[in-house]
């Protein structure tokens, strides 16, 4: 996903500011995994520690983050297109981090997973088998694309927004509010979701959103909704030590598809398009690093490296369970820069092996075959 929104933004110098959304997104995906990992957040039944409680807060304004992704995404793609070079290039990634992680660690001697070619399933077919959820999410929905942008363009306003209440209040709405785990509730990890999100986001492109019309309004919505999360999951677990009910409800303002998640998201999308970064220097170095945020994710979400990673920077910086607050907060930024730093070396590693190998294939025919079938879009 991450190359295909800077091929979009890279064009415009003046998108670099949804390009550093895009790097903050990421900083925010890195926290939600370090959080969880580290048990940083409140869980019922467990003693409300200063340092959960500052982890949980600390999610409730991170937890957007892979709805502001999708945002990016569907804002630029509902007028960038369907390109099957980009969809390649994204299948490619993929697969180069789920063979190309075991190969390393084969080599050096730290791979602890089992062989047997039922075992080998999600690397050779990392989409199929969701060793990357969100990729296998985003894939589909690429797919879909053509047939999304080709709907809302021939829809009127009001169709759209009738038919995006419609969607919302199955996805997103009840299950807000009803404190009871739904069959067809997917949390919010699925290709539905990142389909109604990016619907989201086309209207968005396409209508604007008045109630969000200026930069201190859209701020506002996303600390108001940060602050709700973290009000709704202190509330849960405050009644749930009382009366041992709410368990479950206590993870549903975490889900994706919690009303003020969208909305926040939302709020926080907004507001970075009133954010101005002049072209130039800074410009520039926004939009190039931003094309490895991508290759972060698939680096440390590995299947052999997302359960270790944090062992890893324990080793180093020392047991977060014995850092007080500061040292927490402290544990928390180094962590999160540490992994972006290490995610983004690797995959400006992989960017010269892809490049190298597509000069080429660029001389194949196969590669003409794509440029033709490129034309059909």
């Amino acid at each position: 996903m991450g190359q295909m929104v800077q091929s979009a933004a890279g064009r415009q110098k003046r998108m670099a500011n949804y390009e550093l959304l895009r790097i903050l997104s990421m900083l925010m995906v890195i926290t939600l995994h370090y959080l969880s990992h580290t048990g940083s957040l409140l869980e019922p039944g467990e003693a409300a520690q200063g340092r959960q409680v500052l982890g949980t807060l600390i999610e409730s304004f991170c937890i957007v983050a892979v709805n502001v992704y999708v945002l990016i995404s569907g804002y630029f793609l509902v007028e960038a297109g369907f390109k099957v070079k980009r969809i390649l290039v994204l299948i490619g990634q993929v697969l180069f981090y789920a063979l190309a992680v075991p190969l390393v660690m084969l080599g050096i001697g730290s791979f602890s997973g089992e062989a047997g070619w039922y075992q080998l399933i999600p690397y050779v077919f990392p989409l199929q088998a969701e060793h990357y959820w969100f990729a296998t999410s985003y894939v589909l929905l690429y797919l879909f694309t053509p047939f999304l942008n080709a709907a809302v363009k021939h829809m009127g306003k009001r169709q759209m927004q009738i038919a995006l209440a419609g969607l919302l209040l199955w996805f997103c709405g009840e299950k807000s509010i009803i404190p009871a785990e739904f069959v067809t509730d997917r949390f919010g990890y699925d290709f539905g979701w990142f389909l109604c999100v990016y619907l989201v986001a086309a209207y968005i492109r396409l209508y604007g959103f008045p109630l969000l019309n200026t930069a201190k309004r859209a701020w506002m919505c996303y600390a108001g909704c940060g602050l709700l999360i973290f009000a709704a999951v202190a509330a849960a677990y405050l009644v749930h030590e009382t009366t041992g009910a709410l368990a479950y409800y206590m993870t549903v303002p975490f889900h994706y598809n919690y009303i003020f998640c969208l909305l926040g998201a939302v709020g926080l999308f907004t507001a970075f398009g009133y954010v101005k970064i002049p072209a130039g220097r800074t410009a520039d170095r926004i939009c190039r690093l931003s094309a490895f945020t991508f290759g972060v994710y698939l680096f440390h979400e590995h299947l052999d490296i997302r359960n270790v990673w944090v062992g890893w920077i324990e080793e180093f910086l020392g047991p977060v369970s014995q850092t007080g607050l500061a040292g927490f907060l402290g544990h928390w930024a180094v962590s999160v820069v540490l992994v972006y730093i290490a995610g983004t070396f690797v995959d400006v590693v992989r960017l010269n092996i892809f490049r190298f190998t597509g000069r080429y294939l660029a001389q194949t025919k196969p590669a003409g075959w794509i440029q033709k079938l490129d034309k059909y879009w």
